[in-house]
């Protein structure tokens, strides 16, 4: 069975997206679309700005965003899921690959979503951190040790957790992280805390625009971050997406259940290659592959 997969944040890189562009008049007609909803020339930041410009989330994400959902729509034929899903903001690209929201309706959740989450970054110092070497279990006893805020963020792959919180908390979290035998407990270079309760005013912005947009029925099953199953109850959708922003991202569970719901293959579709390479360290038996090889990049 296929599953397509869409990465998040991080992804990016200069001259996104340019070649689409160029080869499809279908990319060329979405990305002056996508110009015109977000009200600013996006198509110029991703074609010609810089790595800094690419950095700020009211770009990033809605970039990201339009790679990966224009890519889907130039892989065409080829494009046949039984399955999908993406890493936290890839949720959003995943589900309009499905047939679950309209392309103009996720921009704009997108947009959104970003802008809320660049509030919420404001108001409190924080940030997040990368975890190697650690187990699952000895990150979340760390975290729970700590005083202050700070949370598993993102459960990437065995052995590679992110976790996210107050500054401070999250940097005692990293000395002891080292002192519980990590190999690295780096802090990243991130806008704040994603995926921890520091996001609570985010997550509620972002929910009055979800409960106002129309969520089909998806075409294939989406396996959300939040709960890792398969869900294709568009209300279910709704309230998965909705926790999201405060939840941890559970990939590396999300990865498992759709090996053993008949997962062979992962496509994934968007800039990069970070996830493909996170589904092989799941997984060294998984077959993977680009969505950029298969629409002619």
């Amino acid at each position: 069975m296929k599953a397509y997969i869409f990465p998040g944040q991080g992804a990016q890189h200069t001259g996104m997206g340019l070649d689409l562009y160029e080869k499809s008049a279908e990319a060329q007609r979405l990305f002056e679309q996508a110009n015109e909803i977000l009200g600013f020339s996006i198509t110029d930041i991703m074609f010609e700005g810089s790595s800094e410009d690419l950095k700020q989330t009211r770009v990033t994400q809605p970039a990201i965003f339009l790679h990966s959902v224009i890519l889907s729509k130039m892989m065409g034929d080829s494009f046949t899921p039984d399955m999908v899903a993406g890493h936290s903001l890839g949720e959003f690209s995943a589900l309009v690959a499905n047939g679950t929201l309209r392309f103009e309706d996720g921009l704009q959740l997108v947009s959104r979503r970003a802008q809320a989450m660049q509030k919420a970054c404001e108001l409190e110092e924080s940030t997040m951190a990368a975890v190697l070497g650690l187990s699952d279990a000895d990150v979340e006893e760390v975290c729970k040790n700590m005083q202050g805020v700070v949370v598993p963020a993102n459960y990437n792959c065995p052995g590679q957790l992110v976790i996210s919180g107050e500054l401070h908390a999250v940097e005692k979290a990293c000395e002891a992280m080292k002192e519980r035998g990590a190999k690295r407990a780096l802090l990243l270079p991130v806008g704040g805390a994603f995926h921890s309760p520091l996001m609570e005013p985010a997550r509620e912005e972002l929910a009055a625009a979800i409960e106002q947009t129309k969520f089909s029925a998806p075409l294939c099953p989406v396996y959300q971050n939040v709960t890792t199953t398969a869900v294709t109850d568009p209300d279910e959708i709704k309230k998965n997406l909705i926790a999201q922003l405060t939840a941890p991202v559970k990939w590396t569970q999300s990865v498992r259940h759709m090996i053993a719901d008949g997962a062979t293959l992962f496509t994934e579709v968007g800039p990069g290659k970070v996830l493909q390479g996170l589904v092989k360290k799941i997984d060294r038996n998984a077959e993977v592959a680009s969505g950029l090889f298969i629409a002619g990049e």
